[in-house]
């Protein structure tokens, strides 16, 4: 089976236009060049942020039987086309179960670094998470291509052992081969530089210029609205829950919570002061106000102390009620 393994270093080469660092460089030079020409157009965020999207495939290893959803249908005397009987053709093959979990953590790694920007999947991302997002997400790559890899190097003897599981279901015809089976497993990342009114090169008249470039400011302005409600929501959330789950008095009353009640507000310092590519003293002022609320704090010192717990608490709900009016 070693011969049919993806040989992800030639699939990289020969598609060179998906190559990472290709991607950062332009997304950079690009936005770069055109920093000092973005007056109109929020010159800070296209110059300190750019568009991500993440593109990962599998197999499923589902299909419907449509002879199978025949019998069903006909044996409850039912209305075709009300239900459809569909074969998991691997069953609970562990190889495959591992890359389904792992493509979860990375689209949940992908959209936790980044913000919306258009229903097309892209994202934004600020330059200055470019770094440690850019590692996280070939770390996951990486992860990835060897999960398929095991996964292929295994694929004859799950399929023969899944016959027994799926009895007179077993339709060998229905399996990919090993030689089609890579086609169907990529991982890709593409970097690209925030567009903006000024690239319009189209020859029309002055008056649809100047419409077309109003429609897509409009179009920039929401779209930074709501990436950037995006991160006031997702601190919301954690603050919210923080605050419940500290809202208790005493040890009869104590209400169990993870470490990761304390993380999730500190990670969220963080992604405040990287985010900020325009420079809002309002969040600016949020990321020193919650640095300062939750030094020291720690999840031993919030279960044991409770004037420690009600003080801090009281720093949440003072943030909480600070946080722009958002439709949450």
């Amino acid at each position: 089976m070693k011969d049919t393994a993806i040989d992800f270093g030639a699939v990289r080469a020969a598609h060179a236009h998906k190559d990472y660092n290709t991607g950062i460089d332009t997304a950079l030079n690009l936005t770069e060049e055109r920093s000092s020409k973005l007056h109109d157009e929020a010159p800070t965020l296209a110059s300190s942020a750019m568009l991500v999207e993440v593109n990962i495939s599998t197999w499923t290893a589902r299909r419907k039987d449509h002879a199978a959803t025949k019998m069903v249908i006909n044996a409850y005397n039912a209305k075709k086309g009300v239900g459809g009987f569909h074969k998991r053709l691997l069953a609970d093959n562990e190889n495959l179960l591992a890359i389904t979990k792992h493509v979860t953590s990375a689209r949940d790694a992908h959209a936790h670094m980044t913000m919306p920007w258009s229903n097309s999947g892209l994202r934004l991302l600020p330059t200055a998470q470019y770094f440690k997002y850019h590692q996280a997400m070939t770390d996951m790559q990486n992860e990835f291509e060897r999960l398929v890899t095991e996964f292929i190097d295994t694929y004859n003897d799950a399929v023969t052992d899944v016959q027994v599981a799926l009895g007179n279901l077993f339709k060998r015809d229905e399996y990919p081969t090993t030689n089609d089976l890579p086609s169907k497993f990529k991982f890709s990342i593409n970097y690209m530089p925030i567009p903006n009114a000024g690239d319009f090169r189209i020859d029309i008249g002055n008056e649809a210029l100047a419409e077309v470039k109003q429609q897509y400011s409009e179009f920039y302005a929401k779209q930074y609205s709501t990436a950037m409600n995006n991160v006031w929501t997702r601190l919301h959330n954690a603050l919210s829950n923080m605050s419940d789950r500290l809202d208790y008095s005493s040890k009869e009353d104590k209400k169990v919570f993870r470490d990761t009640l304390v993380s999730n507000v500190t990670d969220m310092i963080e992604l405040l002061r990287v985010c900020n590519v325009t420079e809002s003293s309002q969040m600016t002022a949020m990321a020193d106000s919650l640095e300062e609320a939750m030094s020291g704090v720690t999840p031993d010192a919030l279960r044991e102390d409770d004037y420690f717990r009600a003080e801090t608490k009281a720093a949440v709900d003072a943030a909480i009620k600070s946080l722009p009016s958002l439709d949450i």
